[in-house]
């Protein structure tokens, strides 16, 4: 067991040694400092000193008594004496050393009339004093001065003026920016005065976007209609002229990765209209009302770029259906999508906006939503089958070098069920390997190790385990790959290691599911009979189970009930469906308790009826079990053409599998991550 380290004091980044924050900058601490120094300059002002400068004394009996002065000026509102006297006063030592002393900064120049200044203590009485000893003393008045005058100095008390003023608006603007910083492009901003504002980034015509339908693939289908929505807008004409209207928006439903929001990003590379793309969860946010402006927003400025393209991506997160849950409802989220759909299709209907949006769960959005009118088309965008995933693998291995014997029609039949963010990261992940490698190219075995560590996880080289569970695990994937082998309806064995890998899984048996959109009672039941026949190997071979079925329990307690439950698989129940997609959030059942007892009783038949088939398999193919399992226990990996080797050909072989758009089967040994046998239905 590891210890958190992330409040350890003493790590990088944390407090000191010896207790104590170490110091860090912040704005408030400049606002402090500029604070303090206003507080100090009127207060320094306010101080008026009581008595007579020195300064002052020695400008009445040593300058203006010798008729050394030439003309001296009273500032007024600074209490300051400016003083010029005449040049013979630079030849006399006395008058210099009193010029040069603490209070007087003049710089000396015998030929010219030297000029300094003192403060008093009120210039009134200065002035009232200065003017007594003028008039009453004679050696002064025989010697007059040449000019004397008041005067006012504007620029300090403008300063003191001005200085708070530019202070308040300096804080105000910082204030301003930093409630405006953060937040999406465009408009909006995210700052406070703009929290109405939509946050929908605009792509204008000269906008470069770098994704364009080259870009995508495997989705034929889904590209004929959104080419089609960019020809509405180019070439409107074309089809109004029959009567047709426009469409007014279009919904691309699919699961996780399979190019939703790149084939939006490739509309937006095509269309040569602006495009406005945002999230869902951007319309909410915890002020009440936003969400709604936002929207009245949004279509404002797109009537203003119309024609023009509308991208919301998530819509899920705004489009919930009202009403389904009273307990977690949110007003808020509701007003906002009542804002759309009136700006969707509303009494003023628009002309040349077209929505485009994307989901993952559109069992959740409201059904005014889905109308006609609204969005008129739904994409579906599914898991691309083998030839999509072909071209897939071609666009994203443009980039990588590639070794020459690489068969991308082999990694397309390698990997069912991959959406294309997984294909993308395997050829990420498949250079890598080969980097780490020192290949001077990525080859088929680097491509093999990226798909099971995208399936399984990354590999645990340094996992200690021990022999016997080492043998255990070997005996359990041997049971999956036999029942998988001699069953007819099982999906065929791709390969099967003991590897361990991810979190928590100690090996798997990969298969190729074959391509079928419905099931019968007998596929179902052999693939609860191959999936438990990694428990039923360890019942018979040791004699005791572990724990390292509890997936494939998950997988066949999910069959079953599907079974009974929603395709009335069940005689002793009937053709009844007691699954209702319309009461999940309403925590009711659409049956009694007594019928809840039947179902869980014949679900519980139906599996200990399936593992007694499976024992019996088993042990009558008890020979090929051990071949297999000691052939792990030496190789850890083996694929389909070595188990042919050991076994013998599949006796069902001559029927042609083809690929199933679903996840690859693995029947792992204590896997907790879910791995779907059928479809998601299931």
């Amino acid at each position: 067991m590891s210890l958190n380290q992330g409040n350890n004091p003493d790590s990088s980044g944390g407090d000191k040694k010896d207790g104590r924050k170490p110091f860090r900058f912040n704005i408030y601490w400049l606002y402090a400092l500029i604070a303090a120094v206003l507080i100090g300059f009127n207060l320094y002002r306010g101080i008026t000193p009581d008595a007579i400068p020195t300064s002052q004394v020695v400008f009445e009996d040593s300058m203006l008594m010798k008729g050394y002065v030439e003309k001296y000026t009273i500032v007024r509102n600074k209490d300051v004496v400016r003083v010029t006297l005449k040049t013979e006063a630079a030849n006399d030592p006395a008058i210099l050393k009193i010029v040069t002393a603490r209070e007087a900064k003049v710089k000396i120049d015998k030929t010219k009339p030297l000029n300094f200044e003192f403060t008093v203590a009120d210039h009134k009485e200065f002035d009232k004093r200065i003017q007594q000893i003028i008039t009453t003393n004679t050696a002064v008045t025989g010697k007059p001065i040449a000019s004397y005058s008041t005067d006012e100095n504007w620029l300090s008390p403008l300063i003191s003026l001005l200085l708070p003023i530019l202070v308040l608006i300096g804080l105000w603007v910082l204030l301003m920016r930093k409630m405006n910083s953060g937040g999406g492009a465009g408009p909006g901003g995210g700052g406070i005065f703009n929290i109405g504002k939509s946050k929908a980034q605009l792509f204008e015509k000269g906008t470069r976007v770098n994704v364009t339908f080259q870009d995508v693939a495997g989705l034929d289908e889904a590209k004929v209609e959104v080419m089609e929505i960019v020809d509405f807008l180019k070439q409107p004409k074309k089809y109004t002229a029959l009567g047709g209207k426009i469409p007014k928006g279009a919904l691309l439903v699919g699961p996780p990765g399979t190019g939703k929001t790149l084939l939006a990003k490739a509309m937006a590379g095509e269309a040569q209209v602006p495009f406005f793309s945002i999230s869902g969860s951007d319309f909410v946010e915890m002020f009440v009302g936003v969400g709604a402006s936002r929207v009245r927003d949004l279509f404002k400025q797109a009537r203003e770029k119309a024609p023009c393209i509308i991208f919301i991506d998530e819509i899920d997160a705004i489009g919930r259906a009202r009403g389904r849950n009273a307990i977690v409802s949110n007003d808020e989220r509701e007003n906002t999508l009542n804002q759309l759909l009136v700006e969707m299709d509303g009494f003023g209907g628009d002309t040349g906006i077209i929505i485009l949006a994307a989901t993952n769960r559109p069992d959740v959005l409201d059904p005014a939503l889905l109308r006609p009118g609204r969005f008129d088309r739904q994409i579906s965008i599914d898991r691309p089958d083998v030839k999509g995933r072909e071209q897939i693998f071609k666009v994203h291995l443009k980039p990588i070098k590639i070794s020459e014997t690489l068969d991308i029609h082999k990694l397309a039949e390698q990997t069912p069920g991959f959406a294309g963010a997984d294909i993308a990261n395997v050829c990420n992940e498949a250079a890598l390997i080969a980097a780490r490698k020192g290949k001077a190219a990525v080859d088929m075995s680097d491509f093999q190790d990226a798909i099971d560590r995208v399936i399984g996880g990354l590999e645990k080289k340094n996992k200690l385990i021990s022999p016997e569970e080492k043998e255990i695990i070997a005996y359990h994937e041997a049971g999956h790959a036999i029942c998988g082998w001699y069953l007819e309806h099982a999906y065929p064995l791709l390969k099967v290691t003991i590897v361990p890998r991810g979190t928590a899984a100690l090996g798997y048996a990969q298969y190729t599911p074959k391509e079928q959109y419905l099931y019968n009672i007998e596929q179902l039941n052999d693939q609860i009979c191959m999936t438990l026949g990694g428990r039923a190997s360890e019942d018979i071979f040791f004699g005791k189970i572990s724990t390292g079925a509890s997936n494939d329990l998950q997988q066949i307690t999910r069959i079953a009930y599907s079974m009974i439950t929603v395709y009335g698989m069940n005689d002793k129940l009937g053709n009844i469906s007691y699954y209702d997609p319309n009461q999940e959030q309403t925590f009711t059942k659409p049956y009694s308790e007594k019928t809840a007892e039947m179902i869980d009783n014949e679900v519980r038949l139906l599996i200990d009826s399936a593992y007694m088939r499976t024992k019996a398999l088993l042990t009558e193919k008890k020979g090929d079990v051990e071949k297999l399992a000691k052939a792990l226990l030496e190789k850890e990996v083996l694929f389909q053409s070595d188990v042919e080797a050991l076994i013998g050909k599949r006796p069902f072989e001559h029927k042609k599998l083809l690929d199933e758009d679903n996840v690859p089967v693995m029947h792992a040994a204590n896997v907790d991550k879910e791995g779907r046998d059928l479809k998601e239905t299931l």
